[in-house]
């Protein structure tokens, strides 16, 4: 029996006519779009995504070898959907929603046998189950009935469907008890007949309601220096990393990943190597978060669709991270969706696209391309949630353009939609210069609206100290065209002098060590004091140059070296207030 067999609403109603990899034509299928159907013999999944005449086409999420003709196609009648519910944090996923820890034990061995399948919660798992709400108050949809503890770090709450009342509407809770229960049962019943239970389901293709998208206002703190420093991400914003390979995308995902402040991370291996997602799966167990000391996997959601999977799977798990975002959003979480990479997404469209015979776009890629990836950027934002609670979806995508060329679609076409750009150089990779983002190149279109808050939590010249160290780092890109034409020493000893200011900012303040225990996290408070103490140097020699000590002088100095050790110093104020003393002192003893 296959898996649709076992499911009510399943209408056995078609033959497979031909197969093209993970493409499948049938006939006589009654289907609409977007259908969930079970191919062949073996029941694998797939979904419609072409209807012409009498001939329904599907994409298949699985391996399709050995399906030939004639053997049937079964319509579910029912889009494509997640099951929403407590159990999805710490829990790992293929790109269809399928727990894989779940489906190993089911297989006895690591190797998955296709046509297996199983919900994307656990069913029958019991949950201890909270009221806030009593029998007799009003509830519209998507306000909270109560909640259970998910995980150490995140209590979940339990809401009324989105889709049981009208917009505006309320209605009355006529029956809520505390006790345990699996997410099946009944945990409220409303006097328009609604059944709250703790498990939803949602089209992963369409957008969970909000009332309102508000302008963020808000950072994403990362700790990551240049990114917090120069190119900020507001809780809500989107965010594009691309660049080639080896230049260290992944790794910056990773460290979003561990350290950004928001309350959930879903974190999506899109046609990525196997050997990377096997890193975040066995790291992220281990990791403490540094927000409470529990373990990270405890906010977090995986899914992994490396690249051997099917490519038809790896299309749709971008759907299934956003959706599963939009849900922690409506409880008013502030979530960060990590999707490496898109790039591996739109291969998978091209692909798809390219065995439907349809017009191909640029390098092609399909005619649509655009306008999907629109969708999903689209699909952050800070909201305001239809129970009236705020939420946030952040997106960062990696892209990984062909040869590093910023200029192929998928990276032109992002850019067009994201608003922050965090552009890696493989030349400063291979200089060993990380993160390797080039920053004459990335750019943040969230600095002014995110400003105050900066100027409010950490220091008010906050804008002022970025724009000095912009403004440096400009001028030395400028001065190192006429260094590599006539050489360092043919400077002006104040442009000299503004070379070594900039070589400190790059690799005292722009390089940060991911893989140290103090320097992989960098709070913004960390993050000023380097520069204002950088700074202090630049202000002093300067001071120094107008008295007429010469530049080797200064820069010969034994103070100023230590610059380069602020970002491992754990008691990071009192080495900073004793190094700008030091700095001050030996530059004014020289004059």
């Amino acid at each position: 029996m296959s898996k649709a067999e076992s499911t009510e609403t399943t209408v056995e109603d078609g033959v497979i006519q031909s197969v093209s990899g993970p493409v499948v034509s049938a006939r006589d299928l009654d289907a609409r779009m977007n259908d969930v159907v079970y191919v062949g013999d073996e029941g694998l999944m797939g979904e419609v995504i072409e209807i012409e005449g009498n001939i329904t086409t599907v994409q298949v999420y699985e391996e399709t070898s050995g399906v030939g003709p004639g053997e049937p196609v079964e319509n579910t009648g029912e889009p494509l959907s997640v099951d929403l519910g407590p159990g999805m944090l710490d829990a790992i996923y293929d790109g269809v929603q399928r727990p894989l820890d779940v489906l190993e034990g089911k297989m006895e061995s690591p190797y998955l046998d296709r046509g297996v399948d199983a919900p994307g919660i656990d069913l029958e798992k019991e949950w201890e189950f909270e009221p806030t709400v009593e029998v007799g108050d009003e509830v519209g949809r998507g306000d909270v009935v109560g909640v259970v503890e998910e995980t150490v770090t995140i209590d979940h709450k339990v809401m009324v469907p989105p889709d049981a009342l009208e917009e505006g509407e309320t209605t009355e809770v006529t029956a809520i008890e505390a006790g345990s229960f699996d997410v099946t049962e009944t945990v409220a019943e409303l006097a328009n007949g609604t059944d709250v239970s703790m498990h939803q389901e949602w089209p992963v293709r369409e957008a969970r309601p909000t009332v309102e998208k508000r302008t963020p206002r808000q950072p994403l703190v990362s700790g990551q220096r240049i990114l917090d420093g120069l190119f900020p991400i507001a809780k809500g914003g989107t965010a594009a990393i691309p660049g080639p390979f080896g230049s260290g995308k992944t790794v910056t995902q990773h460290q979003l990943a561990k350290y950004a402040d928001a309350d959930i991370i879903v974190y999506v291996g899109c046609g990525e190597r196997g050997n990377e997602m096997t890193e975040v799966i066995e790291d992220f167990p281990e990791l403490e978060d540094p927000a409470n000391g529990n373990p990270l996997m405890a906010r977090t959601s995986l899914i992994a669709n490396t690249s051997n999977m099917p490519v038809a799977a790896r299309e749709s798990c971008i759907y299934t991270g956003i959706t599963i975002a939009e849900y922690y959003r409506d409880m008013g979480y502030d979530v960060a969706l990590m999707a490496d990479s898109t790039s591996r997404w739109a291969e998978a469209m091209r692909e798809i696209s390219s065995r439907l015979e349809e017009m191909p776009g640029e390098e092609g890629y399909p005619a649509y391309l655009a306008a999907r990836l629109a969708q999903f950027y689209e699909r952050a934002g800070y909201f305001e949630n239809v129970n009236g609670t705020e939420g946030s979806v952040s997106a960062i995508g990696a892209v990984s353009p062909p040869g590093g060329d910023f200029s192929e679609p998928v990276t032109q076409n992002t850019l067009r939609i994201v608003k922050t750009f965090w552009a890696l150089d493989a030349d400063l990779a291979e200089r060993r210069h990380f993160p390797s983002i080039n920053w004459n190149e990335s750019y943040s279109l969230y600095k002014d609206q995110l400003d105050p808050w900066f100027e409010e939590h950490v220091e008010e010249d906050w804008a002022e100290k970025r724009q000095w160290a912009v403004d440096i780092l400009d001028e030395e890109t400028e001065l190192q065209e006429i260094v590599q034409l006539v050489g360092k020493d043919a400077l002006p000893d104040d442009q000299q002098l503004t070379l070594e200011v900039a070589r400190y900012l790059r690799e005292a303040y722009l390089q940060q060590n991911a893989f140290h225990p103090v320097d992989t996290f960098c709070p913004p408070e960390k993050t000023y004091l380097m520069l204002t103490t950088i700074e202090t140097f630049h202000d002093e020699a300067f001071d120094a140059l107008e008295a007429g000590v010469p530049v080797e002088d200064i820069v010969d100095t034994e103070a100023a070296p230590r610059i380069n050790r602020i970002g491992v110093q754990e008691d990071y104020e009192e080495y900073i207030e004793d190094l700008k003393s030091a700095i001050a002192d030996e530059l004014r003893s020289l004059y």
